[in-house]
């Protein structure tokens, strides 16, 4: 027999570890940013190094997370959804606008 009140904690907690992801992972961007801030002088020759590793991880992270989700038949909420793709958006757009810088044509 099923225990419905287990399955509402496991629905609760998946979503606040959700939450909590994706806290970590905001909280992240931003020491990520500011170390950029303060160190710019010292990185700026390898500065389009590490936005180009930066963008591979994550994307690799992003896409096998939800790999695993599908095939797990653990399907994220709609709002999920829309931040993976929002992101993939975003990831393409900076690598068209980084092109067109470093070739010209931007």
């Amino acid at each position: 027999m099923r225990n419905p009140s287990g399955n509402a904690a496991r629905t609760s907690s998946t979503r606040r570890i959700r939450v909590a992801e994706l806290a970590s992972g905001t909280g992240a961007l931003v020491v990520g940013i500011g170390v950029g801030a303060l160190l710019a002088d010292w990185l700026r020759d390898v500065s389009l190094w590490f936005l180009v590793l930066g963008a591979v991880a994550h994307a690799w992270g992003m896409y096998d997370k939800h790999r695993i989700e599908r095939e797990s038949g653990t399907i994220g909420s709609g709002w999920m959804t829309l931040l993976y793709w929002a992101c993939w958006l975003l990831l393409s757009a900076g690598v068209l606008v980084l092109s067109g810088r470093l070739f010209g044509f931007l």
